[in-house]
């Protein structure tokens, strides 16, 4: 496969892009055992499919942060490239160790998470759609990939409205929050957790409190997204900011609202645009008691008759 990709024009910017006497090029080149060669501010690439469009994928996000400023990727170049290693082996690396999929439909969730700027991930309950999003999200974390982690969900009312819950703001959300929490609490300590948090390093958060923000160099994730309007989706949608990746999870058989789904409704306008990947799971990748697996399906089977 042979690829071009159109360079800065600033000479300054480039030298960035390439390191010092060209030490990124030189790792790209024998990460991915391609040809690496550069003229007429274009850089062309040479080498197995796969292989230019993962080094694709990596000097573009490079490129990202050098627009934004970056006087220096070489952090970021190898933190990426230990990623790309580890989606090899279908894993991510966490402060308590290694989360591997377990199913092929994980494997090729856990490709998208690695690789697209957005992912939809749709499926039954168990499925691993939240749990595998968070590992991603803290390994990008831990290697400096991205600078903050935000975390949220829909605060659907089951019955009772937030506004005659009993405590304060904190207090009536986090029911809503707590399998992020969960998730969180799996992969980092009790006191790094903390401490990101209350720095702002991670952000645990209702719907709501992400209108009119632009979130750079961010993982975000939205979980439980069956249950926004298209309205809702199109809000959250559009906070991504440069250098950022989204998630985006939900179950489209446990719709909570009478309005159409935003998830739906996402994917149906948005699944042919590049850079975006759709995953739908099945109750075969169901990844917890293996009874799960046989509501999943028994429940299925119901709906269809």
């Amino acid at each position: 496969m042979h690829l071009t990709i159109i360079l800065p024009e600033s000479v300054e910017k480039q030298c960035v892009l390439f390191g010092i006497n060209d030490a990124h090029l030189r790792k790209l080149r024998t990460a991915f055992d391609i040809k690496i060669s550069v003229r007429n501010n274009r850089l062309f690439m040479d080498g197995k499919s796969e292989s230019v469009s993962q080094a694709q994928v990596i000097i573009e996000r490079l490129l990202e942060w050098i627009s934004i400023g970056k006087e220096s990727v070489s952090d970021e170049l190898s933190a990426m490239l230990e990623i790309a290693e580890a989606k090899a082996s279908e894993c991510a690396f966490t402060e308590h160790g290694k989360v591997t999929a377990r199913t092929k439909g994980q494997q090729t969730y856990l490709e998208a998470l690695h690789h697209s700027n957005l992912v939809f991930a749709i499926g039954p309950a168990g499925t691993g759609k939240t749990y595998l999003a968070v590992a991603v999200a803290v390994e990008a974390l831990r290697r400096g990939i991205v600078k903050r982690l935000v975390l949220t969900r829909p605060a659907v009312e089951a019955g009772e409205r937030l506004g005659f819950l009993p405590g304060d703001l904190r207090e009536k959300v986090n029911p809503y929050l707590r399998p992020i929490y969960d998730a969180l609490s799996d992969m980092i300590s009790q006191r790094s957790l903390v401490n990101y948090i209350e720095s702002g390093v991670i952000e645990v958060a209702p719907l709501a409190f992400m209108r009119g923000r632009t979130l750079n160099r961010s993982f975000i994730i939205l979980d439980e997204a069956q249950n926004t309007t298209p309205a809702q989706m199109k809000m959250f949608l559009t906070r991504m900011g440069e250098a950022s990746r989204v998630v985006v999870t939900g179950d489209l058989t446990q719709v909570d609202i009478s309005a159409e789904s935003g998830l739906s409704h996402a994917v149906r306008i948005l699944e042919s645009l590049s850079c975006i990947s759709v995953i739908r799971l099945t109750s075969q990748d169901v990844a917890r008691h293996k009874l799960v697996q046989e509501i999943v399906n028994a429940y299925a089977k119901q709906n269809m008759e």
